[in-house]
């Protein structure tokens, strides 16, 4: 396994969405999803908007892997559960997303999202 690079969490940091897939048995990538993702520290942190009923995170979850792309970085990654206390993840997501605070931004801090946080860590 591999880190990310101070540029590559700049520049998905940076960007409004990232966008993930999963393989198929036979290997082939399914549909990209964009999704929302937050850096903290020296991680990258995305969750499911629909909880565990998101297709995307429960393909990701089941077998631990995806592929991200953002701001023009593509990686292969490591899909596991945050393990850490989620509070600096809330607040950079109200952070990042705080125009959505009327919208889309309170169920992605409800426990069913919450319930989903994930890290991502890249791999070769």
């Amino acid at each position: 396994m591999t880190d990310w690079t101070d540029q590559e969490l700049d520049r998905i940091g940076a960007a409004e969405e990232l966008e993930i897939t999963t393989r198929r048995g036979d290997g082939s990538l399914r549909a990209w999803v964009p999704i929302w993702s937050v850096r903290v520290g020296d991680g990258l942190y995305v969750r499911s908007y629909r909880g565990t009923e998101g297709a995307w995170y429960r393909h990701a979850a089941s077998h631990g892997t995806a592929r991200v792309r953002a701001a023009g970085v593509e990686r292969d990654v490591t899909v596991e559960p945050a393990g850490e206390d989620t509070p600096a993840i809330d607040d950079a997501y109200r952070g990042k997303y705080a125009r959505y605070a009327g919208s889309h931004l309170p169920p992605m801090l409800s426990d069913r999202a919450v319930a989903t946080t994930a890290r991502l860590r890249p791999h070769d």
